[in-house]
């Protein structure tokens, strides 16, 4: 049996899940697993999705607000802050006893404004102000749109989640994005920048589920996703070091950690731990769905793999580019899919509740 606790006093990786419904808190299923070593928590839109479409936990509520006059989509965002509040609140005294590194929660802005800067940052502000907890943090898509809005929240002392980066120069522009929020809150008078924080969410096995289409029957197979994913650990280390990252140290800042995303196995020819496994080292996070997370626990190893292997790492780098794969396509592609793959849900899940109100009035 993998202990998370080991995994994180040993290696310095934090494990969160990546999953929430009412059903969870109720029943302690949440509480259960912070005490296991679950060290924080994620959520989007799909999640939602499934948790409230699928289940009948949310029914009086819903009708309750329907009632009161609200709208399908003010409803929604109700019943998701009030999940999003309970689960802070069952991760407060984490978040307190690891000075802050850890015991978040984080909650997704609207996936239609994944395209509109100042939309996205006004959402970022009212999601923040609406939970109204320390340890909640706003995940905000890394898209080109949105690098301004995290900017722009960092600035305003907003911890962010950066998700649905898929490739290695948009990881580079979300951290320069965080470095300069930062940056931003010194000019603006800042003293101690203890109080923000920030994950970078790579995600991973979908990685390797388009380059393997591209491959076909090749040696590299199965390899890009915890190659690019260990090539961003590298970068990660020699972005938060230097003088310009020094300087915002001293003042107290924490470095966006890398955080591993989409780790559940889609291939069942690969091990079912293996993005979690190949991916442990030092100031990162990994998000596992239940699934993942009991299966880690059960046969995972605890060892530092995410710099192990720099030169093999770079081989099989360049082995994809002589291959013919063309990674800054790969992550182009992914992004447009996980922003339509959240979209999709989120709509489905707002059509089902107009329905369901329809027939409560």
């Amino acid at each position: 049996m993998t202990d998370l606790t080991t995994l994180h006093a040993e290696q310095g990786q934090s494990i969160w899940l990546d999953n929430l419904s009412r059903a969870m808190l109720r029943s302690g299923t949440l509480a259960d697993w912070i005490r296991d070593g679950v060290r924080g928590l994620t959520s989007n839109p799909t999640i939602f999705a499934k948790a409230i479409g699928g289940s009948d936990d949310y029914d009086d509520q819903f009708g309750e607000l329907i009632a009161m006059g609200l709208s399908t989509e003010e409803a929604y965002w109700a019943m998701v802050v009030d999940d999003i509040r309970a689960a802070c609140d069952e991760f407060r005294a984490l978040y307190d006893s690891s000075d802050r590194t850890d015991g978040f929660v984080s909650v997704e802005v609207s996936p239609a404004l994944s395209r509109d800067t100042g939309a996205t940052l006004d959402a970022a502000r009212d999601l923040h102000a609406r939970v109204g907890r320390d340890n909640v943090m706003i995940k905000i898509p890394a898209t080109v749109e949105g690098l301004d809005a995290i900017r722009g929240a960092i600035r305003l002392g907003i911890s962010v989640n950066t998700t649905l980066i898929f490739g290695l120069d948009r990881y580079l522009a979300v951290a320069e994005a965080y470095m300069a929020g930062l940056e931003d809150r010194v000019a603006d008078g800042v003293e101690d920048l203890s109080d923000v924080a920030g994950v970078a969410s790579f995600f991973i096995s979908r990685v390797d589920t388009e380059v393997d289409r591209r491959l076909g029957d090749h040696p590299l197979r199965g390899s890009a996703a915890l190659a690019q994913g260990r090539l961003a650990y590298r970068r990660f280390q020699e972005t938060f070091s230097g003088p310009r990252w020094e300087a915002l140290a001293a003042r107290g800042a924490r470095v966006q950690r890398p955080l591993w995303a989409s780790t559940g196995t889609k291939d069942p020819a690969y091990s079912d731990v293996c993005y979690v496994d190949g991916l442990i080292g030092p100031d990162t996070v990994n998000t596992l769905p239940e699934a993942t997370l009991a299966a880690f626990r059960d046969h995972g190893s605890v060892a530092r793999t995410v710099d192990a292997d720099p030169t093999g790492d770079d081989e099989r780098w360049s082995g994809l580019a002589s291959a013919g794969i063309d990674m800054d396509s790969v992550a182009d592609q992914l992004e447009e899919e996980g922003l339509a793959s959240f979209s999709a849900s989120f709509d489905e899940l707002l059509e089902a509740l107009a329905s369901k109100a329809d027939r409560l009035r």
